[in-house]
């Protein structure tokens, strides 16, 4: 509305109370003669009586309270997931529904962070891909093994290097970790009988790119372990992609917000943090790829499946 229509309309209304306080004229004949409800009119009156003229201006149709509206407390929570993780809507809608008993569809959140300015993530933030590649899975647990390295960063002061190697099984994305301070074909072999050992499911296929460490030494302590070892395609990183995606997570999750002083020189001190971390991955946190399930409980729905009898 203009300012032209609402002066208009304020003289309007201010001609109506004035017809009514005129002798012989009573609210209920002043209400037919301009064709209003006489609870419109005591509305304006009393607006006016508080207001004076500008009682009588139009309100904002809105409403005073929201019942439906997502509880402060909740949005708090959907900002620091946003800010200080850089999560989507959906994986902040697994979170809240998991660790909080929250549930938030997820366009809810999607809207609330647009309408804080968050909708978007910083460029230093975006991951960029020119070619979208087509997600797969092996249907069973053990069936293949993606097996990778993750270079860290050097102690300050020190010419030491850690190294963590990472397994993943393809089909739950269950992880094993650990870090070594060498990177070499023996310690490949430590890790993998480490994985083997510890993973609830026998492996078939263990995936490796061509990497130093993964040479025929290694090659052929699977083998002798009756465990198929395939390199990827040379310059193929994504072949390997589910332990490279984790590699990222790790990275975003974990080691930005370890406070590495003290950690970093002792790797056993080290190791019992990023097993800490593995057991959250493992265990609690929602997965994306799985549809909020944790790799455990995709574990337990695909065990679950195969000792179900078939109808």
């Amino acid at each position: 509305m203009t300012k032209a229509e609402q002066v208009r309309l304020v003289t309007w209304r201010s001609k109506i109370l004035q017809h009514a306080s005129g002798t012989n004229r009573s609210v209920a004949q002043t209400c037919r003669h301009f064709g209003i409800s006489r609870k419109t009119y005591y509305k304006w009156a009393t607006r006016h009586r508080i207001h004076g003229d500008a009682g009588l201006c139009d309100r904002a149709r809105v409403a005073l309270r929201f019942p439906g509206a997502t509880p402060p407390a909740v949005v708090s929570k959907i900002l620091y997931l946003r800010q200080q993780y850089h999560f989507g809507a959906g994986r902040i809608t697994d979170y809240l529904r998991r660790f909080h008993q929250v549930s938030v569809a997820r366009s809810t959140v999607h809207r609330l962070l647009s309408k804080h300015g968050v909708g978007r993530l910083p460029a230093n933030q975006k991951h960029r891909s020119r070619t979208r590649w087509q997600r797969y899975e092996k249907p069973q647990p053990g069936h293949r093994l993606q097996v990778d390295v993750k270079f860290l960063e050097r102690i300050p002061g020190s010419r030491k290097r850690l190294y963590q190697f990472t397994a993943i099984d393809d089909c739950t994305r269950i992880r094993v970790l650990k870090i070594f301070d060498a990177c070499n074909q023996a310690m490949a072999i430590r890790f993998i009988d480490d994985v083997v050992r510890r993973l609830p499911f026998r492996v078939h296929v263990v995936q490796t790119d061509n990497g130093a460490e993964f040479q025929s030494r290694f090659h052929w302590h699977l083998e002798t372990q009756d465990i198929r070892h395939v390199y990827i395609r040379p310059r193929t990183p994504h072949l390997n992609g589910k332990v490279e995606r984790s590699h990222r997570v790790d990275d975003e999750e974990f080691y930005q917000l370890l406070d590495q002083g003290g950690i970093t020189d002792d790797i056993h001190l080290f190791n019992e943090k990023l097993k800490e971390w593995e057991d959250y991955y493992n265990y609690h946190r929602p997965h994306g790829a799985l549809n909020g399930q944790t790799p455990y409980e995709r574990l337990v729905a695909k065990t679950r499946a195969d000792v179900l009898p078939k109808v």
